[in-house]
């Protein structure tokens, strides 16, 4: 026999329906800010003569470069013979530059030219700002939820698109 009171079910029934509405309204908002910052991305690449994964590449090195060409590779989901094509539009564009690992004379490791950076950063300054002024407006409890959830949507999003490399 159930246990539960006719008040209880229902409640338990509503917040059910809510937290699904809920979980809903987070998976649409990530994919509209997808689509939203692809096509920034396309148009900050437009106004820089940059492919969009010429622009993706260049973001990735810039994080996390130094960075060799096999692990960009693998980060940025490119074959190496299409990486090798992004590079050399990147170098000849003077946005990177190619130099000796330290550690291993045969390997490559490729990094931003700083002075490049600058202009990107441009670029999306009018994104900065709007962010900035989002945050000044919540506490920081909040702000440390929502970089949880990011951080941790990052990671899950990660590790689906490996797996999916993988398969």
């Amino acid at each position: 026999m159930d246990s539960t009171l006719p008040g209880e079910a229902t409640s338990a029934a509503a917040a059910s329906r809510r937290r699904r509405r809920l979980t809903g309204l987070i998976r649409d908002g990530l994919r509209d800010l997808s689509i939203q910052m692809a096509l920034l991305n396309h148009q900050v690449g437009a106004h820089l003569d940059l492919r969009d994964a010429d622009l993706e590449c260049l973001y990735l090195i810039g994080r996390f470069g130094p960075i060799g060409p096999t692990v960009l590779a693998r980060r940025a989901g490119l074959h190496p013979a299409t990486l090798t094509g992004v590079l050399d539009r990147l170098e000849r564009g003077g946005w990177v530059v190619r130099t000796p690992n330290p550690t291993d004379r045969r390997a490559i490791l490729v990094q931003v030219i700083k002075e490049r950076e600058a202009e990107v950063a441009q670029m999306y300054a009018g994104l900065g700002h709007a962010m900035d002024d989002i945050c000044a407006g919540m506490a920081d409890t909040d702000l440390d939820l929502i970089a949880d959830f990011l951080v941790r949507t990052a990671r899950a999003s990660r590790t689906a698109t490996d797996h999916l490399a993988e398969s």
